[in-house]
């Protein structure tokens, strides 16, 4: 055997050994594929080894291919059980990390709540809905046509001052009411008509622990043929009655511009009487504002302040902490 012979033989076992214990030693992904460029890339230390072939003589050259072929073999499939072996157990600690305990307490989020406004809207659109009626919407902004004069309210009427009212520069107004949602409902519908109108208005009333220069109203309207006063009445009581329970009510003589007979209306709440809406039958100027002939067909109308509804179901002391945003407030609810 020549001296050449044994040296590369030599050359090859130690490269194996050296390339199988740094494999062992090996941390990382990138470690093992630095280690396959050392030791098996087309640079790497097997490669210079078998250079030295071109010096053998010509019998013992199998022989080092042979052995070559060996190394290589051993040196990289020490190199794949490496990195399966780190590719198992980097998928086990990103399944382990991502692992979601159901059997933990979650984390609390508090849940959102109606705002009292809001829940008040809700209670009082599902009775009167209930008893037949239709929700409608109307603008904000209105014209004094829709807003006053359709609703028997002349340019020159006192009854204006009643409602001191938010002027725009184009001539246009923010609506007092939403009695103007019923004369347009009314003016693209024939009776019978039963149709309820919640919404915002706006009024120029000093802001205090009962006043609000913008809060909400709901209205209620009935036309069809032969309603009465006592239709009205029995609606009305109707209504309270699933708001309040039963408690005594009573009906007050009042005015309003666009009905004819008007009345307060007063419930017994905690031992006194509280005005807590105003009705009437619908004025016949009213129904032919519409196109209507009030010879055949009557109606009725009643409107409540929706705050004043809520302040008195929970027991509010200042309805301007129904617009400030305390949670402390909020949170009961």
């Amino acid at each position: 055997m020549s001296d050449q012979l044994t040296e590369l033989e030599s050359k090859l076992d130690q490269l194996q050994q050296d390339a199988l214990g740094a494999i062992a030693e090996a941390d990382s992904l990138e470690a093992i594929e630095k280690l396959r460029l050392r030791f098996l890339g087309k640079k790497g230390e097997l490669s210079v080894v078998l250079k030295g072939m071109g010096k053998l003589e010509a019998g013992d050259r199998p022989r080092i291919g042979s052995l070559a072929n060996e190394v290589k073999t051993a040196v990289q499939s020490a190199l794949d059980g490496a990195k399966t072996r780190m590719e198992r157990s980097a998928l086990e600690a990103q399944l382990a990390s991502e692992t979601i305990d159901v059997t933990m307490p979650g984390d609390y989020r508090p849940q959102g709540r109606r705002h009292p406004l809001n829940s008040t809207i809700d209670r009082l659109l599902d009775i009167l809905v209930g008893l037949g009626y239709t929700v409608a919407s109307g603008p904000e902004m209105e014209t004094d046509y829709y807003n006053f004069e359709s609703l028997n309210t002349p340019p020159d009427h006192p009854a204006r001052d009643m409602q001191d009212t938010f002027y725009l520069p184009d001539g246009n107004l923010l609506r007092t009411h939403t009695s103007s949602v019923q004369i347009r409902y009314m003016e693209n519908n024939t009776p019978p008509i039963r149709v309820v109108a919640p919404g915002r208005v706006y009024r120029r009333d000093t802001v205090d622990a009962t006043h609000s220069a913008v809060f909400h109203q709901l209205e209620l309207l009935a036309v069809d043929e032969n309603l009465t006063f006592g239709d009205l009445k029995g609606t009305v009581k109707t209504f309270l009655r699933e708001i309040f329970g039963e408690i005594p009510v009573r009906f007050r003589a009042s005015y309003f511009p666009f009905t004819e007979p008007s009345a307060e209306v007063d419930v017994q709440w905690q031992g006194k009487w509280l005005e807590v809406m105003g009705c009437g039958m619908v004025d016949p100027n009213v129904l032919k504002a519409v196109g209507y002939d009030p010879e055949k067909v009557t109606g009725f109308a009643a409107g409540l302040g929706i705050e004043r509804f809520a302040m008195v179901l929970h027991q509010m002391d200042d309805i301007r902490r129904l617009y400030s945003s305390d949670l402390r407030f909020l949170r009961q609810f």
